[in-house]
This record gives structure tokens, sequence and C-alpha cells, in this order.
């Protein structure tokens, strides 16, 4: 083995690295057990939270603006706007908030950095060519008109189930985004905003520009109905009777104030919250205002270089479950004792009370899921229950039964959401009504929930791992879903993490867990791939580009520690632990660690909304290096090439 400037890397060496890996990671861990890293997504959530205090004509708190403004100033991109995540290109929207923000900060416009900004909005068609979300924001402060905005009436919420367009086929986080939504575009509130702030420059005289669509597979007839119903729902807007609209926004409120998580908030994520908090204080309803805008405050970030900004969500569950398996993989005493701990920590955050959205489609279900946030009891998700009850089952050996009655509730919970085509989906069962991406509301793209590749692998590994025959119908259904989704290249798409590589680490895991080798097809396949894509310098790497509508496939970047690691992961699992690229993807790693024992990586390796929304998950540089590198020198004391687990 040796590193990427081709010097030897002996097992001292290796034991060392994962020794500082280690180390660092238990000294990042809470005092009651848990890890939770920051969560950052781009300029948008900032800018947002500068615009609700705004909107709701809070008190000024000239320091907190100062350096979230230090922060927005810093990303923005030698192309003179904000992108979607580190090193992207230009987005509009992103630009047009940040923008906004800024100068409601107090920025002058002929600031260079704000004409810079401007000029680049202004080219790129001003302020009519963003998203409907923006135009939404914009239409709040009166800073656009809210003609442009998709007309979505709160009736919706009281139509049957049956109807095309109902909640219910909408994704969780479309879901509780878009019921605030229906209430404010119904009244329309206009924000406080106390200094008058208004970005009338961002317009070009005559915008004839239209925002782009982020939506996959656009069908022209489904958007020409639905461009249709548009024009008569803003026809008949005013003609809704009264008593119907009231209670259509009294639905709106119930539903909202039911999944309102205490001080966690709507759904648990920034954009449904903050909607949350403007819906209540448009109704006159300031006891709910306030326990929503408290939710908000929890998500406030404040680093030591003195910047501010504000994330969309919290992640402890996901951060401790992954934290839990590189320790284990680490197997030292004490190692093994935090991840102990960690799991300890989750036990107690199992949702087995409340039947949330997903019952929808499996009313006679027990709860038995875990949330991504510390509390998000309606939405507990498929993918950090998988990786949870593989995490329990994994320390079962010796810890005993402590953890048998929620490894069985959250395998119970899981085979209960497993969808008609044999995938899993993130949150719900069988969301895969496509043509509602097609409505105007929709030009996101990421109004479903329906299986993915990477979700789905990651339950096949937690089945395998417990024991699933492969015959068994569920399973062989499963493992029929993920040959399917194999790309003809042989990767696998990720949907929540960048993107091939993080698709095909978690097909390739279940795939193995499931008891197929190197032999298979879909195995073989998938391995050379990741061994194709591999860098130069030993490392891989992938960028967020690769989920353009044309789905051409993986887009090259430099190495990352994260996606090294994935791919480490998977050709691991694919039984290449001894193939020459997993030797020079380990001596990449253990060449670019930092002296305090971690990787640094800047660049976004999450995945939100594909083409929407991104995230740097701050812990990934923190957790997968050290389970790679943990995993290929246990692999070589014990001189086997099978990695005996689902993850």
């Amino acid at each position: 083995m040796t590193t990427a400037t081709g010097s030897a890397v002996t097992i001292a060496e290796l034991d060392a690295a994962v020794g500082r890996a280690a180390d660092a990671l238990a000294r990042l861990q809470q005092p009651d057990g848990h890890w939770v890293f920051e969560l950052e997504a781009d300029a948008t959530i900032p800018a947002e939270y500068i615009l609700l205090r705004h909107f709701l004509g809070e008190p000024d708190d000239l320091d907190l603006e100062a350096r979230i403004g230090r922060y927005l100033r810093r990303i923005q991109g030698d192309h003179d706007g904000w992108a979607l995540f580190h090193g992207g290109a230009f987005d509009i929207s992103a630009t047009v908030k940040a923008y906004f923000a800024l100068k409601m900060i107090g920025d002058a416009v002929d600031a260079p950095h704000m004409a810079r900004a401007r000029a680049a909005i202004l080219a790129h068609g001003g302020a009519a060519a963003v998203n409907v979300f923006t135009r939404i924001q914009l239409a709040l402060f009166a800073a656009g008109p809210w003609q442009t905005v998709p007309t979505m009436p709160p009736e919706l919420i009281l139509a049957p189930r049956w109807f095309p367009v109902h909640l219910s086929k909408m994704a969780y986080w479309a879901r509780t985004v878009i019921v605030p939504l229906l209430v404010l575009a119904a009244l329309r509130p206009v924000a406080k905003n106390p200094r008058g702030i208004k970005v009338d420059e961002l317009y070009l005289p005559r915008a004839t520009v239209k925002p782009k669509s982020n939506v996959a597979g656009a069908k022209a007839f489904w958007k020409a109905a639905f461009g249709a119903l548009d024009v008569v729902l803003k026809a008949g807007d005013g003609l809704w009777p009264k008593r119907l609209r009231a209670r259509a926004i009294d639905r709106c409120r119930s539903f909202v104030i039911e999944r309102l998580n205490g001080n966690d908030g709507l759904g648990a994520i920034y954009p449904a919250m903050a909607n949350s908090v403007m819906m209540f204080d448009a109704l006159g309803d300031p006891e709910h205002r306030d326990i929503a805008r408290a939710a908000v405050e929890k998500l406030i970030v404040r680093r030591e270089d003195g910047e501010i900004y504000c994330q969309p969500c919290f992640s402890p569950v996901w951060d401790t479950a992954l934290a839990a398996h590189a320790m284990l993989e680490v197997r030292s005493p004490a190692a093994e004792a935090a991840a102990d701990a960690g799991l300890d920590w989750l036990i107690p955050r199992q949702v087995l009370d409340v039947k949330g959205d997903w019952a929808e489609n499996a009313p006679d279900l027990r709860p038995g899921g875990w949330a991504f946030q510390y509390n998000n009891a309606h939405y507990p998700d498929l993918d950090d229950t998988a990786a949870v009850v593989c995490a329990l089952d994994r320390a079962r050996g010796r810890v005993g039964a402590r953890y048998d009655e929620a490894i069985a509730r959250g395998t119970e919970w899981t085979v209960g959401l497993q969808s008609k085509d044999g995938g899993w989906g993130a949150f719900d069962a069988d969301n895969s009504y496509h043509y509602l991406n097609n409505i105007p509301f929709a030009d996101h793209g990421a109004l479903l929930d329906p299986p993915t590749a990477d979700v789905s692998a990651r339950c096949v590994s937690m089945l395998a791992q417990l024991g699933e025959p492969v015959g068994s119908a569920r399973m062989a259904a499963a493992l029929a879903y993920l040959r399917k989704e194999q790309e003809a290249d042989g990767s696998w798409f990720g949907r929540w993490g960048v993107n091939y590589i993080y698709g095909t680490w978690s097909a390739l895991c279940a795939l193995n867990a499931a008891g197929l080798t190197g032999a298979d097809p879909a195995v073989r396949r998938g391995a050379d791939w990741l061994i194709a894509v591999q860098n130069p310098d030993g490392g891989w790497g992938e960028g967020c580009d690769s989920y353009a509508l044309d789905r051409t496939g993986h887009v090259p970047a430099d190495s990352r520690a994260s996606q090294t690691a994935w791919a480490l992961l998977g050709l691991m699992a694919a039984g290449e632990a001894e193939y020459p690229a997993v030797a020079r993807g380990v001596a990449w790693l253990a060449a670019n660690q930092s002296d305090d024992g971690v990787w640094p990586e800047e660049d976004y390796t999450g995945g939100g909304f594909p083409r929407v929304f991104y995230l740097r998950y701050h812990g990934y540089a923190k957790i997968f290096p050290l389970w790679a590198l943990a995993r290929y020198r246990n692999l070589r004391a014990s001189n086997s090439v099978h990695v005996a687990h689902g993850l």
C-alpha cells in the first residue's frame, strides 16, 4: 500500500490514523451520548431568516445581522452571485434572496459586491426569473406581484383523497412547506418591513424570461392541463364561499398545530417552520407564532470566527447512527463504549406512539421508526431507521437483548412501508404520483418521495443483516428493484448523497449483505464503475452537477474525503479489499488526514433536493473516512475480503 505521493503506509501508520480519527470523533460526542454536526445549506436559509425577522418587525439585532452579513458576503461566488453549493454555478433565486437580505441588513446598493450581484441578476433575467418559492417571498414584502405565483387555494386541504392533487400524494417536506403557504397565499399579508426595503432595481423593464424548470421528464399534456387549471383558479380566486374558505384555513391551522413538534417546529425543517411562523402571525395567533418562532431560533449557528448562519434543520439521529457504525468498526473498548452511549441515546427517540402521515398508506401498521431530527414524530424516515437498526443489531452480541424490542419494532415498520415496486422511499410508501411534478407550483421538481436506490439499499442491508432470506417475497422484490435501478454504466443514482458514488456504495453494501459476491453481474459492474471513476491521485470525487436533468451521469471532481470513503466501503463490500484501487484510496485518506484526526472538506456531498437544495454535512468527513480506514484494517487483519455487516 502506498500513499498518493508514493511512500508506503505501514500497518502501524494505519492504526495511528484510525486512532486519531476515533479520538477526534469521541471528542465531538455530546455529554448525553449523541453526536450532532452542523448541517449547512446555501445562502437562501440565512437570507430567509433575515427576511423573516423583518416580516415580523422584530426589534433590531444589529450584531446578529452584521455577522450573518459577513457569512453571506464570504460565500458570494466568483460569478458575482450565490450558488447552491460550494463552488457551484450562479443561481438566480439564491442570489436574489441573498441580495435582498444584505440590502435589508444595510449594505449599500452601490457597494461593489452588491453592484456585481445586481448586474448578474439582471443578466440572468432579473427577479422575474426566480422560482416559485422566491416569488412568494418577494410577494410577501410587496416586492413582487402575487399574480406570478401559481394559485394553490387553501380549499385543497379539504379535497377527498381520490382527488388528483391531494396533499397526501405529496412528500412530507412539500406537505409541511405548502400547508402554511396555502394560508399565506389566501390572506396575502404584507411584511411589516420597518426599514421599508424593496428590490425594484432587480426587475427588468420588460421581463419576458420564464423561470427554468427543475422537473425531470416533464409531460406536455400535464403541463398544459395544470397551466389551464392555474388560469381558472386565478380567475375564480375571489369566488370561493367565505364559509368554505374559513373552514379550509382553519383546517390548515389545525394541521400545522398538530405537527408543530413543540420547540422543534413544523416538520423540523426551516422552510416549513418559517412559513408556519408567518402563517400564525397573519392569523393573529401569537401563542403558536411564538412557539414556532422559538423553534427557528434554535437553528442559528454561531461560529468561532464570529460569523452566524441558519441551518435548515438538525441531523442528530443520522449523525449518531453513522458515528456509532464508525466507532463499532474501530473495535476498541473506548470506541465501543462511545458507540453504546450513542445507541442508548437513540433508543428513547424511536417513535412508538404516533401514527404519522405515513399511515395514510399503511393504516394498520404500528409506529416504530426514527426521525432524522431531535423530534419529528409525524415524520420518521426509513433511511435513519435502517441505519439505526443495523447499528443496534451490530452491538447486540455485546449488550445482549436490551435492543431486541427496538430492533423488532423498527424492522416491522420498515417492512410495512415497502412500496409496490419493491423499493422504499424516505418517508412514505408508493409516493410516486409523478404527474404532480408538472403543476406550476412544483417548478423545483421535488414534490414527491418515490422509492430510490439509496434508501432501498439501506433497507435491504438492514433486512439481510437481520437474516431475511434472499428468497423471501419482499427481499426478492427489493433485490429486483435494485437491479432495475442500476444505471447502464454500472452505477446507482444517489438521491440523498452526491451522487452516483453514494448510490453505488449503498447498493453494493446491500447486495453484499444479501449474499451476492463479485461473481454477480450487478456487483461486478458496480465495482468496475467505482474503479473506473477513481481519480489519478487515488481518491474519489463527484460534483453536484451530476444531478443535471439530462442524467448524463457522474461528474468528476477533486478527491473528497467522504466520497473517497464511500467508494472504498463500496469496493470492500464487493469483495475488492485487496484490489490496488482500494489500497490507493486508503493511501489517499491516510495522506490527507489533518493533524487533529479529521479531514478537511468544504464541498457539499449531501443531497437535499437535486438541482434545488444541497447539504454540507459537517460530520461526513469526520465519520466516513474513519469507518473506511477501520474496515480496511480489520479486513487485512482477518485475512478476509468479506464484509460481515449490512453497512
